[in-house]
């Protein structure tokens, strides 16, 4: 069950897509929806002057105006929200990038879901790392909304990448409430012969889930391992997929460790909403 949400309204992005995707959802669900947004203080502000007293007057000058960028775009988010009759709250926060994904993926581990919009490599803006952070820290799961998303976010018909891998049972086992809604499930395997363990196979799993009342249909596939994401992709464009359900591989950018090869290219080039779990 989905009842409390957080979604992470960027100040330095285009931020509808996280707007209108969170609203309809928690909406649909009638779940209350935080959001929380970051003002950011550039590292260096802390460095200007030396002195005690002076360093600490800059910043915390730097700081409110940050708060000030934060509130802005949570104005904005809170008249959408009030607007669409969602229960709602404003988190807006002015601080350095570590300390700023620091405090967001705390906060994440206390809701039964997060959204957040995928990074867009043509902007560099700290923005864009907050989402892998609330991925790696939450330990729930993480909604990404390509951020071409437009509109009202829907699930009805539902992809899941399995691989038979913990971490696919486990963005699994997050995705039920709305597998539970969905009109339509597709299991979606890449080379399962020789990626998926027999006793975790796509049969296995259908059965599993046919036992909870579900209907499934398996499509498998064969691809080279730079050939995954996007043959994920062309498929859920024939099938007209609302949403995909896979695990979210690697480890924490801003701990200088890096992304699962297939992660990274989704995020880097996601067409359709995708609920990952680390």
């Amino acid at each position: 069950m989905i009842k409390d949400i957080l979604v992470h309204i960027p100040t330095e992005r285009p931020m509808r897509a996280a707007i209108d995707g969170s609203i309809s959802l928690a909406a649909g669900l009638n779940a209350h929806l935080d959001a929380v947004s970051v003002g950011y203080v550039a590292t260096s502000a802390a460095y200007v002057m030396e002195g005690g007293a002076a360093v600490a007057a800059v910043f915390e000058m730097e700081r409110e105006r940050a708060l000030e960028r934060a509130e802005t775009a949570l104005t904005v988010f809170a008249t959408e929200a009030k607007n669409a009759g969602v229960s709602h709250g404003c988190h807006p926060m002015g601080a350095i990038p570590a300390d700023a994904a620091g405090a967001i993926g705390a906060m994440a581990r206390l809701y039964d879901l997060c959204i957040v919009l995928q990074p867009d490599p043509e902007q560099g803006s700290f923005d864009n790392d907050v989402p892998r952070e609330i991925l790696f820290q939450a330990g729930g799961p993480v909604l990404f909304l390509p951020y071409t998303f437009r509109g009202a976010f829907k699930a009805r018909r539902i992809g899941i990448c399995w691989d038979g891998s913990r971490l696919a049972a486990r963005a699994l086992r997050d995705a039920a409430p709305f597998l539970a809604r969905a009109e339509e499930i597709v299991i979606i395997t890449i080379n399962e012969a020789d990626a998926v363990p027999g006793e975790a196979s796509a049969g296995n799993l259908a059965t599993h889930l046919g036992r909870r009342g579900l209907s499934t249909r398996t499509v498998g596939l064969s691809a080279t391992r730079s050939e995954i994401q996007p043959t994920i992709l062309s498929l859920a464009a024939d099938e007209s997929l609302d949403l995909l359900v896979m695990g979210g591989y690697g480890h924490s950018r801003l701990q200088e460790r890096v992304l699962g090869g297939v992660t990274r290219a989704m995020l880097e080039a996601m067409t359709v909403p995708t609920l990952m779990s680390h």
